[in-house]
């Protein structure tokens, strides 16, 4: 029996982990993926975490003021996990997000108290496709709307709460519940805090263990390649950014590159076989796996995150 908990931010974090048995035979390779249910936080992301910990620092160092607006720009996890804690912990959230994104986001944050700005893309962009040029500009407004209403700005991509907050609670918890048993990691990256914090967090444990980054194909400014395709339908990540703070101070194994449509095509994937109904950035990161397993990890164990909900996709290609 569990306890009656204070408010639903006490709900964040503890999720299962999985075995994706059923998805590896399907695929026909050797070897295991543990998955992190990070969908089934009360925001349906992994983000929650990350915007609990930002929001919990700043409070700490007194960064924030109590009833302060917060402004943060977002793919829509971010600014969800943000309107639940500030909704709770009675600050005004301003969420920025751009047009690219699905509209379910902003429907989900204004139906949890939030404003939302949507900003314009970029004119050569595709619809439901963010670049880091569109992404830039939705940091513009974001600043700009920061800086008009004396808020306080959350920037996931600097702030240490962010990471921390996977170092602390989800890295350990993945430990854990395998018992130690993992032999990799993989994380799609977009601001790189659960990366960095999951792999320290790992690392620190057993130094044997290996860590990748994903990143989109075309799109692999992490990896050192050539931007080539910066529109990709994988939101929340890669944007083609690249200095990523949260990288600088981590161990990279190795980069991994997943196209859109096999992002789509694994997410589809791990509803038939595993009943995970979940987002692109998840099936990019089973995607990896699954690369790492038919080749170099063959027979290995490896962990994963199912960042968010496949219901923030409804109006998407994703599943239609």
């Amino acid at each position: 029996m569990t306890d009656v908990l204070n408010s639903v931010v006490d709900a964040i974090g503890g999720t299962p982990l999985v075995r994706l048995d059923r998805l590896t035979e399907q695929a026909g390779v050797k070897g295991a993926i543990l998955a992190k249910l990070e969908y089934l936080n009360p925001g349906f992301s992994k983000k929650d975490r990350a915007a609990l910990g930002i929001i919990e620092e700043a409070e700490r160092t007194r960064a924030i003021k109590p009833g302060q607006t917060v402004v943060e720009l977002t793919s829509g996890n971010m600014g969800t996990g943000l309107a639940i804690i500030c909704a709770v912990k009675g600050y005004p959230f301003v969420a920025v997000m751009s047009k690219g994104n699905s509209e379910e986001r902003a429907r989900m944050m204004r139906a949890l108290g939030a404003e939302v700005i949507l900003v314009d893309q970029l004119p050569e962009s595709v619809p439901g496709q963010v670049s880091g040029g569109d992404l830039a500009l939705v940091d513009q407004r974001a600043n700009a709307v920061t800086e008009e209403r004396g808020a306080f700005r959350a920037d996931q991509f600097n702030r240490e709460g962010n990471w921390l907050a996977h170092y602390r609670k989800t890295g350990p918890e993945i430990w854990d519940a395998a018992g130690g048993a993992v032999d990799a990691f993989v994380d799609f990256i977009g601001s790189g805090g659960t990366y960095a914090g999951i792999t320290k967090a790992l690392k620190e444990r057993n130094p044997r263990i290996k860590c990748f980054v994903v990143e989109p194909q075309g799109a692999a400014a992490a990896a050192g390649e050539t931007i080539t395709q910066a529109e990709h339908p994988i939101q929340g990540g890669g944007y083609a950014i690249l200095d990523l703070a949260f990288l600088k101070s981590v161990p990279v194994d190795g980069y991994l590159q997943v196209s859109g449509d096999e992002a789509r095509q694994t997410t589809r994937l791990l509803a038939r076989s595993e009943g995970i109904f979940a987002g692109f950035s998840s099936g990019a990161n089973v995607a990896a796996a699954l690369h790492l397993l038919s080749g170099e990890e063959a027979g290995k164990t490896i962990a994963v995150v199912i960042c968010d909900s496949g219901l923030k996709y409804l109006s998407t290609d994703l599943w239609g």
